[in-house]
């Protein structure tokens, strides 16, 4: 896609890697994009910083809770009745707390699929749109766990899955379905479970998960920002890209379960 004179909705828009995707869109020449954030989220500021950048109007802030279905239905109905069209959707918005998994399943997973349900009605050849793509952004850790946040791996695990069955309606909706995994990035969200002293399960201190987290390699926001636009301009449908360790992205292939076959040893008869 030449993101050039492209109307988009980034959620989670207002700070860290949502904010930095939606400067990096309209530097590439997108006509207009909505930030999604919550109402304390500072995007106010963060839109008059992009429109004084790029230009009166070019970026708009949109209180929305995407764990709310019908907040962020007024959300993109209100995208689209300002600007007319809709041709990108970035899912970005997501928190990582599971001592407080209730909410962090409505966060990152329902609000993924409330937002890619309203990209493809909004969007879909099948409805009477143009086409388009969706972004939704899980982790590295939907490909392969994380034990300090189990329950925050198994909804990007979730994002993952809902992502890759919805490539195969390209030929109907005309949307690409695409997923970026970033790794550990410099964001809020990471500094908040650093932070934490309360765990799920009674299985994680706070000093193994403090260790853990050392452990791993960082990178800026802005980086993992690069890799979801070179996903949007060069990613075939179900592409998915992983961005970790400040290195240059690069795809991953989910294999069929099938040509991964291992056969059960045999126990010994007693």
């Amino acid at each position: 896609m030449n993101i050039d004179g492209k109307v988009a909705i980034v959620t989670g828009g207002a700070n860290g890697i949502g904010f930095c995707t939606a400067r990096k869109l309209l530097r590439n020449g997108a006509k207009a994009v909505a930030l999604f954030d919550l109402g304390d989220s500072g995007g106010e500021s963060a839109a008059a910083e992009l429109n004084n950048e790029f230009g009166k109007d070019r970026a708009i802030f949109v209180v929305c809770d995407v764990s709310k279905s019908e907040q962020l239905n007024e959300s993109f109905n209100k995208v689209i009745e300002t600007y007319e069209t809709l041709d990108i959707v970035v899912n970005i918005a997501g928190i990582m707390d599971d001592a407080d998994w209730e909410i962090m399943v409505d966060v990152n997973y329902k609000g993924i699929v409330h937002g890619t349900i309203l990209g493809l009605h909004a969007m879909g050849k099948y409805k009477g749109g143009n086409g388009g793509t969706i972004v939704n952004m899980s982790s590295v850790a939907g490909l392969e766990g994380i034990p300090i946040a189990p329950i925050y791996g198994g909804t990007q695990y979730a994002i993952v899955g809902f992502t890759q069955s919805l490539k195969h309606y390209y030929d109907k909706t005309g949307i690409r379905m695409l997923t970026i995994c970033p790794g550990l990035t410099t964001t809020a969200m990471a500094a908040r479970f650093m932070s934490t002293k309360e765990h799920a399960m009674d299985l994680l201190d706070e000093e193994t998960a403090a260790i853990a987290m050392a452990a791993m390699q960082k990178q800026p926001p802005e980086h993992v920002a690069s890799a979801i636009i070179q996903l949007i301009e060069k990613g075939k449908n179900g592409e998915i890209f992983v961005s970790e360790n400040n290195q240059p992205p690069y795809a991953v292939e989910v294999p069929s379960y099938a040509t991964l076959k291992v056969p059960i040893e045999e126990q010994p008869t007693i």
